[in-house]
């Protein structure tokens, strides 16, 4: 056993216990994104955890999402009244809480039971949107019957079988969904070392709900040296779509389109030309191809290029309030995260991914103060430069 004293040395009360060290570690605060990653870890199957944490290549633009954000300083300012936050939002004219969201992130009961479900009843909770992946474990009706009061959008691919696709939208339209994230930075998979090591296939007892037949167990075993979702996705996704197609999405429904895995200014340029609302700047978690730049680097040149004419937001990397605050700073509406909510999942299902949002927005709203905003419109651009502004010492 491992004995302990815990004192309230103002009171000069102390007080004497007994109980197992493994116990005390169990019950210790999560304070952080790592500490969520670090249960989920411990708690997710090898082939289930390397596919979350998998990035393309030698991982060098996935450790980029993260030291992107580090380079950049904060610049506070003092003396300012932070008694009262006020850190909401509106996109889309839809009221958010915060300005943070989840990212769609397939086949999300790997990690717990409770799936895309107890992810959406969890955004939905903490005020903030929930995008379901079209890869997801739940199905569009079930999540939408599941989490009725969260704000919903809903993640496409375009299907080689477009009959697919436009059902697809008819049925997020249905279930009340508020706009189509189109991620367009795939039209394969990206070559992610850890899936082809473990042969990864979704485990026999799921599917992808939002289908049938083969297209709802497809992801099975692959070939010796492959992934089954690269098979997948490759026997079933359009590799020929371009910008056109977004006009013909456009021509089959009235919800707004987000294009999601914009890295250029040039792209963002044309997805305001092909009447998009809103653009995700995303590397795909650095899922896709490796060495391109982190998203927080990208996103200075697309504000510039289309500036207030779409909704810009961001993903890739988040893990902290001070991350969210110099995306915000640099120009994008919200962000969204991915991973953290996985995390969250797998630790201790709906309940993991609340707590984790709840430490992530406290985070924020301390970064806010400390900076001295009070609310969103008090962020500006001149309070996060480069490291490369400040002398090397």
């Amino acid at each position: 056993g491992f004995s302990a004293s815990l004192g309230d040395a103002s009171r000069g009360v102390v007080k004497h216990c007994i109980f197992p060290f493994s116990c005390y570690i169990t019950a210790m605060a999560l304070v952080c994104v790592e500490d969520f990653e670090k249960k989920a870890v411990g708690q997710l199957e090898k082939n289930a955890l390397d596919y979350y944490r998998s990035g393309a290549g030698e991982q060098f633009t996935l450790g980029l999402n993260r030291e992107a954000f580090r380079r950049l300083r904060l610049r506070p300012r003092c003396l300012r009244d932070v008694s009262r936050l006020d850190i909401s939002t509106k996109i889309f004219g839809e009221q958010m809480q915060w300005p943070l969201g989840i990212a769609p992130t397939a086949m999300q009961k790997m990690a717990h039971p409770d799936g895309e479900v107890g992810n959406a009843r969890a955004a939905g909770k903490a005020g903030s949107i929930f995008i379901l992946s079209t890869l997801s474990t739940t199905s569009l009706e079930d999540l939408a019957a599941g989490a009725p009061d969260t704000i919903k959008w809903f993640q496409l691919y375009i299907y080689k079988d477009r009959t697919i696709t436009e059902k697809l939208v008819r049925r997020a339209e249905k279930a009340n969904f508020k706009a189509l994230v189109l991620t367009i930075d795939a039209p394969i998979f990206g070559h992610r070392r850890a899936d082809v090591r473990n042969n990864f296939s979704l485990p026999s007892h799921l599917s992808l709900a939002n289908f049938q037949g083969v297209k709802a167990t497809g992801v099975g075993n692959a070939a010796m040296g492959a992934s089954g979702i690269n098979e997948y996705v490759s026997s079933q996704f359009d590799p020929t779509i371009t910008w056109k197609d977004i006009a013909w999405l456009k021509g089959i429904t009235h919800l707004p389109i987000v294009v999601k895995g914009v890295l250029t200014a040039e792209d963002a340029v044309l997805a305001q030309e092909f009447g998009c609302a809103g653009l995700i700047v995303s590397n795909h978690g650095a899922r896709q191809i490796d060495t391109v730049p982190a998203s927080i680097e990208a996103l200075p040149e697309i504000v510039k290029a289309v500036g207030d004419n779409l909704v810009v937001m961001l993903d890739g990397g988040i893990m902290q309030g001070n991350d969210i605050f110099k995306a915000l700073a640099l120009g994008a509406k919200t962000v969204f995260v991915g991973r953290p909510a996985v995390w969250g999942l797998a630790y201790n299902g709906q309940k993991g991914v609340e707590e984790m949002l709840s430490v992530l927005r406290k985070d924020f709203e301390t970064t806010m103060a400390l900076i001295g905003c009070q609310n969103l419109g008090d962020i500006t651009s001149a309070m996060v430069v480069h490291e490369s502004q400040y002398a090397k010492l």
